[in-house]
């Protein structure tokens, strides 16, 4: 089997897993793991420093040198990776402003970004990580419950990524910590700690609330109206590995 065909096999399984997963507030996948099934919709963060509705936001960034010249340097427009429709990495997906599902079993979560249309599945029955994980766009993940909540863990990043819109930075040093909550029927207590010691001295935290959606996801392409990139308003982004 070549890897395109590999590739649209391993999607076809995934969105058909989505596609069979029960959305009723009341759906559990175990007794004592409440289930966190349906399609949320947080609130848009630009900026991980801020409050606004249902967010609250990480004030004043404890940036180390290193930190505090990468977000000073940054210039979205001299080549941002959003613009030229690559992944937006973990910790932006989930502060798009679309919404995304989330599809539990016993021994995994998958988390299907509208944006992008990009998944990432986190095995929760305690399997090791790689030895020598590949640096990806969105980490590499392992889940565990502790009580009520998921509790995510992610390390390996390729160091590509922003936090979120307005380009707070991280280095492949970054490791993500998110946990889930559900605290009633239509809504997840949802929190993300940030740990990077290249660019920060200290962790730090955003708290949100995202709330259960009646509809589903739907089509998105990033390629199809970027006037910005073909238009010359931004430049192309090229990886750090081959400038």
């Amino acid at each position: 089997m070549s890897l395109r065909a590999l590739a649209h096999l391993t999607t076809a399984l995934v969105l058909a897993l989505a596609a069979g997963a029960a959305l009723r507030a009341d759906d559990t996948t175990t007794p004592t793991r409440p289930s966190l099934n349906g399609v949320w919709q947080g609130p848009y963060v630009p900026d991980m420093t801020r409050d606004g509705r249902n967010q609250k936001g990480a004030a004043e960034l404890p940036f180390t040198e290193e930190g505090l010249r990468d977000w000073k340097s940054y210039d979205a427009a001299n080549g941002d990776y959003t613009g030229s429709c690559l992944p937006f990495g973990l910790s932006r997906s989930v502060n798009a402003p679309n919404p995304f599902q989330i599809v539990q079993s016993d021994d995994a979560v998958a988390f299907l970004f509208e944006v992008g249309q990009w998944f990432h599945v986190v095995p929760t029955d305690d399997r090791p990580l790689p030895a020598d994980p590949n640096p990806q766009w969105f980490g590499h993940s392992r889940g565990r419950w502790d009580g009520d909540t998921l509790v995510v863990e992610t390390t390996h990043f390729n160091g590509w990524t922003r936090l979120d819109t307005v380009g707070h930075p991280h280095s492949d040093a970054l490791r993500l910590v998110q946990t889930f909550r559900r605290t009633d029927a239509d809504h997840i207590a949802y929190t993300v700690t940030v740990e990077d010691p290249k660019i920060y001295t200290t962790p730090w935290k955003n708290e949100r609330v995202l709330t259960r959606q009646k509809s589903g996801l739907i089509e998105y392409s990033c390629e199809e109206n970027n006037k910005d990139l073909r238009e010359g308003h931004i430049k192309a982004w090229t990886p750090p590995s081959v400038k």
